[in-house]
């Protein structure tokens, strides 16, 4: 028997497509499944720890700033960046949480009046649908693209009044492309950093940090992260770092809000996968594709299996935690897991191993996997608990989490990474520890949140009210509108 491998849009009947295509039209491409984990991706208790964590950094010698949101009083926090140039340039354009985190703030400048500019640093010699369908969406939207070399490339990076360089792997760009013109460039750079995994700490992707405007890094682990790394691997400076968590984009909150379309899609999800609506659907939502890895000038990749995400010790605890319900005998609901991410077109390794694991095990009834896709609101509206199980130093950030939280979902999630500056273990959801330690824990809180409905339900509403609270969009706006007013302050003063 074969395990299902399910898309739920597939299933839906046609006299349903117009409203839901109204409802989802407007999802920006960063609702991306494989995103969700910004790239590789600590101990604060809680995130309102923030702003002592800023405090003591600053009296050491590398500043983190904690930009706390101080509310949206304004129609935008950005609207001081109108008829400003800012060059954006991504290492890569694709699918992935780094390029479209760029993007999202592209629009945000564009929204407001700034001429942005991008430049993709990284292409494949052939032609590219992914890259031809976001290319055509910043054109849509007056994002202009240009390519990665040349005389207007060098042009726009000196008439900039900003030049963003986004993820560790974008300083390859500088010394190439500016040459001799890199000091006149540097001080008005804004480097956005997403990466946690040892190989980006690499002196010839950031040889130029010390000497930027400023670090933008999207959590304070991964912040004392590169400030440590920096240091002792490769003997520099990090500059000034501020601290900017993430926001949920107002077209998914239109949606988390919605409890029609919720209800609606949660229906036709549930029925394409053969999973009744009262049973309890455990979800983990990241890519399980194999991730691609640049190893030298000439741009060489290799494809790896990445385990980081931790999908098959999700299946693990999911499988432990049946066996504990049959054992104690408890009276539950049917329990499935869902594995969005997949990719039907092209099994990896892994991918296999899962399927492998749920067949051997007598789940495969249970376990379904859900291609890859742009929408990742369906499947929120349609689960009842995300696991966050990401790996070694867990999620720079990990963007799923609070969106989850927005569709008052409980998570349970690793105690590694930007994770625990999102959660409150025990309010939003449970935590547990990474690698196979953390399998029998897990196990236990599926069986926890399984059992005890109201418990789910109080987490799931504590995780709404603080993306409420903390993990808006014009938070988010907020927090990088501080950021970008201290660059562009700086830079005025240093190349007067």
């Amino acid at each position: 028997m074969t395990l299902k491998q399910s898309n739920a849009w597939m299933a839906m009947p046609k006299n349903k497509w117009a409203p839901m295509l109204l409802l989802l039209f407007s999802l920006s491409t960063v609702m991306v499944v494989f995103m969700r984990a910004t790239s590789d991706s600590c101990d604060t208790s809680s995130v309102s720890s923030t702003k002592h964590f800023g405090a003591e950094v600053n009296q050491r010698q590398a500043q983190i700033h904690s930009t706390v949101p101080l509310g949206n009083a304004a129609p935008s926090p950005l609207e001081f960046m109108k008829s400003k140039l800012v060059l954006m340039v991504s290492h890569e354009l694709s699918l992935s949480g780094g390029p479209l985190l760029l993007m999202e703030l592209a629009f945000l400048l564009r929204g407001v009046g700034s001429d942005v500019v991008w430049i993709t640093n990284q292409k494949p010699e052939e032609p590219n649908e992914v890259i031809y369908s976001l290319e055509n969406k910043m054109l849509d939207r007056g994002v202009q693209v240009l390519p990665a070399n040349g005389e207007k490339a060098i042009d726009t990076a000196l008439k900039a009044d900003l030049v963003i360089l986004n993820t560790a792997v974008a300083g390859k760009w500088l010394d190439p492309v500016l040459k001799e013109k890199v000091p006149q460039v540097l001080p008005k750079v804004l480097w956005w950093i997403h990466e946690m995994r040892g190989h980006y700490f690499k002196k010839e992707y950031v040889k130029h940090l010390p000497f930027v405007a400023g670090a933008m890094i999207d959590s304070h682990v991964t912040a004392e992260l590169w400030k440590n790394r920096t240091r002792e691997r490769l003997g520099i400076k990090m500059p000034d770092t501020y601290v900017v968590h993430l926001g949920n984009s107002k077209e998914l909150m239109e949606i988390a809000e919605n409890s029609i379309a919720k209800r609606v899609l949660r229906e036709h999800v549930r029925e394409s996968l053969g999973v009744r609506n009262d049973d309890l659907l455990f979800a983990i939502i990241n890519s399980i594709l194999s991730s691609l890895i640049v190893t030298t000038d000439a741009c060489l990749i290799w494809l790896c299996v990445s385990r980081g995400k931790g999908q098959d010790l999700f299946l693990r605890s999911f499988h432990e935690s049946l066996k504990l319900i049959q054992e104690k005998k408890l009276q539950v609901p049917k329990l499935h897991a869902l594995v969005v991410g997949s990719d039907m077109n092209a099994h990896t390794t892994l991918e296999i191993e899962l399927r492998k694991f749920a067949v051997e095990k007598k789940i495969q009834d249970r376990v379904h996997f859900i291609n890859k896709t742009l929408t990742v609101a369906p499947y929120l509206a349609s689960i009842d608990v995300l696991v966050q199980n990401s790996q070694g130093r867990g999620e720079c950030f990990g963007r799923i989490t609070i969106e989850a939280m927005a569709f008052h979902l409980p998570v349970l999630g690793t105690t590694a990474g930007g994770t625990k500056e999102i959660m409150v273990n025990g309010t939003t959801g449970l935590l547990h520890p990474v690698g196979k330690e953390g399998v029998t824990p897990l196990a236990n809180n599926i069986v926890k949140l399984a059992t005890h409905v109201e418990r789910r339900l109080t987490m799931g509403k504590k995780g709404y009210d603080r993306v409420k609270e903390m993990f808006l969009e014009h938070h988010m706006a907020h927090r990088i509108a501080l950021a970008l007013k201290e660059v562009l302050q700086k830079a005025k003063r240093q190349l007067k």
